[in-house]
């Protein structure tokens, strides 16, 4: 009798799971609509039977999971931190809110910052006096009065949880081969101890003002010579000298735990940065990563998704991470413009198919010239502040990075998503507390009627023209 009880129970639970029909609710953001990262739907997910080739689908399968998100975010600058602080009170806790909250805003907990000046701070500086070999005149005091004021206030609002990695533009003029922090130039060989030495110093300088260091890239962009802050490495150079100098560097000072990062530029070079390096045991041992950007589009080779997926394969020990990317070129008439949005969404689904862990914006604020930025090199951002009248400009690429940071969280996995026609760009994610979040973009001018599909089961949804979708599975 005892059995047959069991046996009973046992069906009757499997009935009662089997009746439970799982709610599906859609959020949207789409052009020439009111819907901005909106509610628009709630679906109940029943029985679908076998699909149809006529049939537009996306296929989720939960079982299948491989890499963990460590988080989504933009670059906190000089120019992002001197922007806010011009600001009034009531649009600087708008802003916070806006990008840092997780329930009202978009639940960024991932950032950048600059180590001594980039193009996007006003003035040129250095944290040391010209010719001080042994950094005894190191000083982060220029920092103190906007941009760690702004990194503290950006984690109090994430609970003390941001992730922040830093990056050098240029070591300081004197150690440069050009005797210049602009127009590229090579790093002395007499100051590799110094300059791995001053990684340090500026990391325990600012863990000593209460801002945690999750990890540091080597050198921004070692293969470009810019008009601003900048300095080439060769594959080779980049190798030896994180073999040689920063990662021993960093062991010696009790800083192991630093996730490592090479590269740190484009796209179409990162198989070989990444291959030099990481083939090599007794530097790879140093690295956590490689980070990339996406201005490979300059030279009109697109985004070269292909190259960081050939990183991911060859090298699956090692973390992909995107480390910036914006939009150029900035003009106050572009601000509405849905394109803008749409070319974030488009990078962020294929570098998260890739494996990439962790996605970084440029500059999370700008103000309405594209600034400031000390050599005109002037960009947008996401949110730009209009500092003639106070206010906040939200552009498309906000609700387009919102649709991924604000559903897909800190230690969600990703998950298997097909989709049966490539009009169709999805991701999909499953997050610590077990929901699902497929994010479904649709760049074309027409709209897109589908199926979801997850294990037998299924809804019908409409992809709107220029649209992005994150569906949220209980």
């Amino acid at each position: 009798m005892k059995k047959y009880l069991i046996l009973s129970l046992a069906i009757g639970c499997f009935l009662q799971a089997q009746a439970q029909h799982h709610k599906v609710t859609v959020y949207v953001s789409a052009r020439g609509t009111d819907h901005r990262l909106s509610k628009t739907e709630t679906l109940d997910l029943s029985a679908k039977g076998q699909t149809v080739e006529t049939e537009v689908a996306i296929f989720v399968d939960p079982n299948k999971k491989f890499q963990t998100l460590i988080g989504i975010g933009g670059a906190l600058t000089d120019a992002a931190a001197e922007t806010f602080y011009k600001l009034p009170a009531d649009k600087q806790k708008e802003f916070l809110t806006a990008y840092y909250d997780t329930d009202k805003g978009i639940g960024y907990t991932w950032g950048r910052t600059n180590m001594q000046s980039c193009d996007f701070s006003s003035d040129m500086y250095s944290y040391v006096q010209p010719g001080d070999k042994d950094l005894k005149t190191f000083d982060i005091s220029h920092d103190k009065k906007y941009r760690i004021p702004f990194i503290k206030a950006v984690d109090a609002v994430t609970g003390g949880k941001l992730k922040l990695f830093i990056s050098p533009w240029s070591p300081p003029a004197f150690m440069k081969t050009n005797n210049d922090v602009l127009h590229g130039g090579k790093l002395l060989p007499e100051y590799d101890q110094s300059w791995a030495t001053f990684f340090t110093k500026y990391i325990k300088a600012y863990e000593k003002e209460g801002i945690k260091i999750f990890g540091l890239t080597v050198q921004n962009e070692p293969m470009a010579t810019q008009k601003w802050e900048s300095c080439i490495f060769t594959a080779t150079e980049e190798r030896d000298f994180v073999k040689n100098y920063l990662g021993p560097t960093l062991q010696k000072a009790g800083l192991a735990d630093k996730k490592l990062m090479v590269w740190d530029h484009n796209r179409d070079l990162v198989y070989d940065r990444a291959s030099t390096i990481l083939e090599d045991p007794a530097a790879a041992k140093y690295v956590w990563g490689v980070g990339y950007h996406w201005y490979e589009t300059w030279t009109g080779a697109g985004m070269a998704f292909e190259n960081t997926r050939r990183v991911a394969e060859a090298f699956p020990g090692k973390h992909l991470v995107f480390t910036e990317g914006c939009a150029e070129s900035f003009n106050m008439d572009r601000v509405n413009e849905w394109s803008l949005g749409e070319k974030y969404g488009y990078s962020m689904i294929n570098d998260l198919n890739i494996g990439t862990v962790a996605w970084t914006d440029w500059n999370v604020l700008l103000d309405e010239k594209g600034g400031p930025n000390h050599v005109g090199n002037y960009c947008f951002s996401p949110i730009i502040a209009d500092t003639r009248n106070g206010s906040l400009i939200y552009t498309s690429e906000y609700y387009y990075i919102g649709h991924l940071s604000k559903y897909i969280r800190p230690g969600a996995k990703r998950i298997a998503v097909s989709a049966s026609r490539d009009k169709l760009l999805t991701t999909a994610f499953q997050n610590p507390d077990g929901k699902i979040a497929v994010v479904v973009m649709n760049s074309g001018d027409a709209a897109i009627p589908y199926s979801l599909l997850i294990k037998g089961q299924g809804a019908a949804i409409t992809a709107l023209p220029h649209s992005i979708a994150t569906l949220v599975i209980d």
